[in-house]
């Protein structure tokens, strides 16, 4: 093959290439403003329903912000509106250009963002769900000492089952996620149950005598019970047994 046949095979690759890249620019440039569009209508949806004012109420904004971070929650959701359309935009391009290893990883992207959008929501209703809980034992638990401690222990405990199905739910090395849930649970349970022993020890030695002393109360009003019972029976058979 002379060189002047590789240039006409150049060109003519090019010709054949070229309507794909003007075909994959077109539906870029369509699908971006589809996706800015859909953008748009999301921040709208979400003002109109008033999201950021639910999550503030449920104290998910003030436990973001005291983290020092700034989070719009109309914003974010926003935002993966358009990379989801976007990444299914490129997907479409990659297909029309011939790029089936780009189209490939296009398309793990786009059958990710589904679970990701999962995880935002649960963790986002854990810390609504962990605040009502929180206060919920604030409300219960009324002027008693460590009534605080313990709403804190209820809201940052349903905070962190939310993180750790978060995660599951990105399959982010389940089996460890599994277990250190596991151990987390088990630990933060122990340490309850030692604290509770021992700062509390003659409470749960009181608890234990009345417990003991109304167990042996009970004993004994069964004895008694049991021997007027067999002396009644005593005195009924001596009493049919005379001439």
């Amino acid at each position: 093959m002379t060189f002047f046949d590789r240039i006409q095979q150049s060109f003519a690759q090019l010709g054949t290439f070229f309507p794909s890249l003007l075909g994959a620019l077109v539906i870029l440039f369509a699908g971006y403003l589809l996706a800015k569009l859909l953008e748009k209508g999301t921040i709208r949806l979400l003002k109109r329903v008033r999201l950021n004012d639910m999550l503030a109420r449920g104290g998910v904004l003030h436990a973001v912000e005291r983290s020092g971070t700034q989070f719009n929650p109309v914003r974010i959701i926003a935002n993966l509106v358009f990379w989801f359309v976007m990444f299914g935009v490129m997907l479409i391009a990659a297909n029309a250009l011939g790029f089936d290893q780009l189209a490939n990883v296009f398309s793990e992207l786009v059958s990710y963002i589904p679970s990701v959008i999962a995880a935002i929501v649960i963790v986002i209703v854990g810390i609504v769900l962990g605040g009502f809980v929180g206060g919920l034992i604030m409300a219960s638990a009324g002027g008693l000492h460590g009534g605080p401690t313990l709403a804190r222990v209820g809201r940052i405990g349903i905070i962190v089952i939310a993180v750790f199905m978060a995660l599951q739910e990105l399959g982010i090395a389940t089996d460890i996620v599994t277990t250190a849930f596991a151990i987390l649970f088990g630990a933060v349970a122990l340490a309850l149950a030692l604290s509770f022993g021992l700062g509390n020890r003659e409470l749960a030695g009181q608890v234990t005598r009345e417990w003991y002393e109304r167990y042996k109360a009970e004993r004994a009003a069964i004895d008694r019970e049991a021997a007027r019972a067999e002396m009644e029976d005593e005195a009924d058979t001596g009493e049919h047994g005379l001439p």
